[in-house]
């Protein structure tokens, strides 16, 4: 599963079809190909789309301007000393090769393929209010993080704690040669993985799909326990990461709400007869 690039790539494809099929009970093709198709017939949903799209390079970016930043202060030490005898725990009474490759998998794998089922479930299933709330909740996620990250850097747990040890190369061995471009060693509080994961479980929880909310809140917690298990976040990421999802996804519902209450907001071409119901 971790040996190549070409082997995630293929089991993230295989991880994305297999959550819309279980969730939908129906093609997974179709459902995400009805997604692509509506996503150049309606503008609002362009809109919002290119918007979640857009940080990923405003993430670049701000690695870009931190390097930089001439002057920082590393918070790091000040949390280090109010819990570094309380993380190692999660590692010295738990580590096992078979945990460390099922964590690996939800932190790698399951979590950016829960993205795009969200975006082709909701879609599929008409759940506008839903989708709309993921889109803008996305973007929050990364807005309000990056300030964090640009002037309270916090170096992640391995790296600074001698107790702990970073266990993802140990089945995933070219994982900071292929991932580590995407996030900073210092971009830890808030934790991402935890604030979009409590996102994600808040807005399938009040969306129409059942089958996904179980899916997505187990997902959650098991993405939760991961960032702890493998040596990446320290607790106070993770608390930071759950208050941020909360807030995001609160936000993002009022949003999607008015959204769809005002249609000049996003205006669309026409009007899909699925969202009628909703003004």
């Amino acid at each position: 599963m971790f040996q190549s690039v070409e082997t995630i790539i293929v089991t993230w494809i295989a991880t994305i079809l297999l959550i819309i099929g279980w969730c939908l009970r129906s093609n997974p093709f179709s459902a995400l190909h009805g997604f692509v198709v509506d996503l150049f017939r309606q503008r609002r949903l362009l809109v919002l789309f290119a918007g979640a799209l857009s940080v990923l390079l405003l993430n670049k970016l701000e690695l870009l301007i931190e390097s930089h930043i001439q002057q920082k202060i590393d918070f790091t030490p000040y949390i280090y000393a109010f819990e570094g005898h309380v993380t190692p725990l999660f590692q010295q009474t738990l580590t096992s090769r078979p945990l460390t490759y099922i964590t690996t998998y939800f932190y790698v794998i399951v979590f950016a393929a829960m993205m795009v089922a969200s975006l082709a479930i909701y879609h599929r299933e008409k759940d506008f209010r839903s989708l709309y709330a993921f889109l803008y909740a996305i973007s929050l996620n990364y807005f309000l993080a990056i300030p964090f990250f640009l002037f309270i850097p916090v170096e992640e747990t391995w790296h600074m704690h001698p107790a702990v040890r970073f266990l993802i190369p140990d089945v995933y061995p070219a994982f900071e040669e292929q991932y580590r471009h995407f996030s900073g060693l210092d971009n830890s509080f808030p934790s991402l993985h935890t604030s979009i994961s409590v996102m994600m479980a808040m807005i399938a929880y009040q969306s129409k799909n059942r089958r996904f909310a179980r899916f997505t809140i187990v997902s959650a917690a098991v993405i939760l326990f991961s960032i702890l298990y493998l040596g990446i976040h320290w607790i106070m990421d993770l608390l930071a990461g759950v208050i941020l999802g909360i807030f995001s996804a609160s936000l993002a519902f009022r949003w999607s709400d008015y959204t769809l209450t005002y249609p000049w907001f996003f205006p669309t071409r026409k009007k899909p007869a699925s969202e009628q119901s909703y003004h």
